[in-house]
């Protein structure tokens, strides 16, 4: 595929204990690498789309180990530079039955974090690009990462690059510093064409508690108050996730235009491998098939597919090849020879 994507945000490490253990409860840590945008970047690549990656980790054996496994999944790490002395890491204490899923950051400090402004070169990493790619993530690290996000979409802006950003919402990381979300994102998405995000982050952005609710039509009255704040606006992706306990969730999927939007079935998801990355998943899903060309059921459908497919497979990144997503759309479950 021709298109070029670019994502941009910062790479971790993710540690866990092994199967359903609390953290710390043997010694024994499970890594992998992560990030959502590393994460996108990583299943596009895997579905033959030629995307760039850019970050920036420590010169040592663990940021160098990173770079190594992105190139591995045929990502391009030409944007990735060594900077700084850590590496991002965060812990995730896998839930089960009744016990929620728990998160633990150690990333203040990080080479990303602190990378400046002025390290990153636009005209070099937009060079050729068609899409940026970014997550509210980013901003929420502090100031420094919020202000070299909005530098990249109005790098891209003015370049005439398409922009897709991914609402991502972390309380815990903006509480750390107590940064005005509403205002710095609003910023962001204010250069977007494709947003992922659902009633609740729209209602976030636009600070209306009145599309928060949970009525059957607040998804379409969320979206057309954000496509009515935001000219550039002309696409909104989510899923929607009903929880009956860690291992047994009800997944869907929407798209919403302008003029148009789709809504799919939800799909029972049990037993459960792992949840993280699944958002990442859909949004590489749906990104994939609007690079394509794709109507918006085709996208909103492959973006599922991979959502349920990375709920079966441990770590962050979703490893998956369109066979796969074919497979499963084919509801072909038994064993294939």
């Amino acid at each position: 595929m021709s298109a070029r994507v670019l994502t941009f945000g910062e790479v971790m490490l993710r540690l866990s204990p092994p199967g359903r253990e609390l953290l710390m409860q043997t010694p024994r840590l499970d890594m992998w690498v992560g990030g959502a945008e590393a994460n996108v970047a990583t299943q596009l690549a895997r579905l033959g789309m030629d995307v760039r990656f850019a970050s920036c980790v420590p010169d040592n054996d663990l940021g160098r180990g990173v770079v190594a496994t992105l190139r591995g999944h045929g990502v391009d790490v030409s944007g990735i530079h060594h900077a700084g002395d850590r590496i991002g890491l965060y812990f995730v204490t896998p839930g089960a039955g009744l016990r929620a899923t728990d998160v633990l950051y150690d990333r203040a400090g990080s080479a990303f974090a602190e990378a400046p402004v002025e390290s990153w070169d636009w005209d070099a990493l937009l060079d050729g690009v068609s899409r940026l790619h970014l997550s509210g993530i980013t901003p929420a690290l502090g100031p420094l990462p919020a202000r070299c996000a909005l530098a990249a979409v109005e790098a891209a802006t003015a370049r005439g690059v398409a922009i897709s950003f991914d609402g991502n919402w972390r309380g815990k990381l903006w509480a750390r510093w107590g940064g005005d979300a509403q205002a710095i994102l609003s910023g962001i998405v204010a250069h977007v064409d494709l947003l992922f995000g659902n009633h609740r982050d729209i209602a976030l952005l636009l600070g209306r508690d009145d599309v928060a609710n949970d009525r059957p039509d607040s998804e379409r009255a969320a979206s057309e108050a954000a496509f009515a704040a935001f000219p550039r606006l002309r696409t909104i992706a989510s899923t929607q996730r009903r929880v009956e306990h860690v291992d047994l969730h009800h997944l869907s999927a929407r798209i919403d235009t302008r003029d148009d939007q789709v809504q799919t079935e939800a799909v029972t998801l049990a037993g459960i491998v792992d949840r993280i990355g699944g958002g990442d998943a859909f949004a590489a899903g749906v990104l994939y098939a609007l690079e394509r060309g794709e109507e918006i059921a085709d996208a909103a459908r492959t973006g599922l597919a991979l959502a349920v497919l990375k709920h079966s497979l441990p770590g962050d990144a979703s490893l998956f090849r369109q066979a796969d997503i074919d497979a499963y759309l084919a509801e072909g479950f038994d064993v294939r020879r």
